[in-house]
């Protein structure tokens, strides 16, 4: 457990209690127990356990929690992945805030496994595109969906963009990276075969081909032949993402793993 999760959690109950606290719960005999299930209303890829355990050990430390399945396991419809045990009041008070985690979070895993799915033999890579505050939560949710993370911060790797090289050329991109951030990872981010070539020429680590069609990827991957990674990026779907990685594209990055995953719909059923 960290303290930024546990601060993250904090004020997502403290959102969600207000000033008074759950006045509904509240009315029920201070010493009603019960048992409840975790339960999904469809199949999908688990994530998200974590909060959702602080949330509910927030609420009430003598709950608990025993979990059925790992992040990273797929769950299907109707078939609990974890039981909660404890006052009623107190289950019911951190419900809604444990299952918003379980719900978003859960719902980025299934759908970056469908991207992983698809996409194999390349990866399937995150972006910063993400909910502020919950960046940490949301690149843990890809991995437990079979992605990887890009960046987890603007320290993490140097990624020279188009709106970078309006002030600089690839080349003093990539020779100033190599002063400032020895050992940092020197992307480079080209709409077209010319900057591919003056990529390669000045050692970048990995090109980023971005908004390329499939067949303009396979000529780059076949113009960069091994000298460096090759991701993709650019509205790639799932009905094109398997077509980029026939491309040869080694990554394939993909925004809307986070930014438009659906929730997986989980409800807490005693």
């Amino acid at each position: 457990m960290t303290v930024a999760l546990a601060e993250l959690v904090a004020r997502a109950l403290a959102e969600d209690l207000g000033p008074l606290g759950d006045i509904t719960s509240a009315l029920l005999p201070p010493d009603a127990k019960a048992q409840a299930a975790l339960v999904p209303r469809a199949g999908g890829v688990l994530a998200g356990r974590d909060a959702a355990a602080e949330a509910f050990r927030q609420v009430d430390a003598n709950l608990v929690v025993t979990w059925l399945a790992p992040d990273g396991d797929r769950v299907r419809a109707g078939e609990p992945f974890a039981l909660v045990n404890g006052r009623l009041a107190s289950i019911l008070t951190a419900e809604r805030t444990a299952l918003n985690f379980l719900c978003h979070l859960s719902g980025i895993a299934t759908l970056t496994r469908r991207y992983a799915d698809a996409a194999r033999p390349a990866r399937i890579r995150d972006t910063r595109k993400t909910t502020p505050g919950l960046r940490a939560l949301e690149k843990a949710a890809v991995r437990a969906g079979g992605g990887v993370n890009h960046r987890g911060s603007l320290s993490d790797g140097v990624l020279v963009k188009d709106n970078h090289l309006g002030g600089l050329s690839i080349e003093e991109a990539v020779e100033r990276a190599r002063d400032l951030w020895p050992g940092r990872t020197v992307q480079i981010e080209c709409d077209t075969e010319a900057q591919v070539k003056r990529a390669l020429a000045a050692e970048a680590d990995l090109v980023l081909l971005d908004n390329m069609s499939p067949a303009e990827v396979a000529l780059c991957v076949e113009l960069v032949a091994g000298r460096c990674l090759v991701e993709v990026s650019g509205g790639v779907t799932l009905d094109t993402v398997a077509a980029y990685a026939a491309a040869g594209a080694d990554l394939i990055s993909v925004g809307a793993l986070t930014h438009s995953a659906p929730v997986l719909d989980i409800g807490l059923d005693l």
